[in-house]
């Protein structure tokens, strides 16, 4: 089973540009999550009769938003966290509550479970940050970790860190910003001493890159940061067969990733 993630910034936009398709057909994904969809199932223009579509979409228009698309028919799909959990902690903010940003939705499979999530940006001042570190971050690992015991589970997505100094191009540069701060880092540090990082799994060191921003030709240069990834539960590990960064990919300020994995 082939699965891939990508942020596609924007749907519409990506698919009017002419870069989504292709990617499909090239590489034949099993299951697709997209994250930053910023638009609702109805309003998007792409066309997969060979998938089911399952849509989490943020009640602010153009903004956030998570999808899958999948060849074999979910068990269940459900968004957001179950209220058990998230009455331990606030996920609301000055920026409102993420809960109606359309951040997180899970497909359930007979052997395991499909977490997609586009994590909260920190933003530029960091005025996320404290949501990420006491609420977001403790939230979805909890979250991850309950699933788990009833099966193994596979998260992918935008997870908005840079784990360590290897997954991004200027850490020295990075250590007081938004996406490499020691308290998203420490979330990140949770979430691997819990699941598998499947990229590291079979590529090491630095210059593996997954985001870059539009200025400065960042992309042409590769300076860039690897923030999306492909976590799974630990007794998935020896059935994953490859982890990717398709970098020859355009069309998103993200390149998408993917596993095959067999299950």
């Amino acid at each position: 089973m082939k699965i891939m993630s990508w942020n596609v910034n924007g749907i519409r936009a990506i698919n009017q540009k002419g870069f989504f398709m292709p990617v499909i057909k090239k590489e034949k994904p099993d299951i697709i999550c997209l994250q930053e969809t910023k638009a609702m199932q109805h309003e998007s223009p792409v066309d997969l009769p060979d998938y089911d579509e399952f849509w989490n979409s943020a009640e602010r228009k153009g903004y956030s938003g998570t999808a899958i698309f999948s060849k074999q028919k979910p068990l269940s799909v459900n968004f957001g966290f179950p209220k058990t959990i998230t009455k331990k902690y606030n996920l609301k903010d000055t920026f409102g509550d993420t809960e109606s940003e359309g951040r997180v939705m899970t497909a359930e499979f007979p052997k395991f479970y499909l977490v997609n999530v586009y994590t909260p940006n920190a933003k530029r001042d960091l005025e996320r940050l404290k949501l990420r570190h006491k609420s977001w971050d403790p939230v979805f690992l909890s979250y991850c970790k309950n699933l788990e015991k009833k099966k193994p589970v596979i998260l992918c997505g935008d997870f908005n860190v840079a784990h360590t100094e290897d997954d991004l191009a200027r850490p020295k540069d990075n250590t007081e910003n938004a996406g490499f701060t020691k308290e998203e880092r420490e979330g990140a540090d949770k979430l691997v001493s819990n699941f598998v990082d499947t990229f590291r799994i079979f590529t090491k060191g630095n210059g593996h890159y997954t985001w870059w921003t539009y200025m400065a030709k960042a992309r042409e240069r590769n300076v860039g940061w690897r923030i999306d990834y492909f976590f799974v539960s630990k007794i998935l590990k020896p059935k994953i067969k490859s982890a990717k960064i398709h970098g020859e990919f355009f069309g998103s300020d993200h390149c998408p990733v993917s596993i095959e994995i067999n299950i």
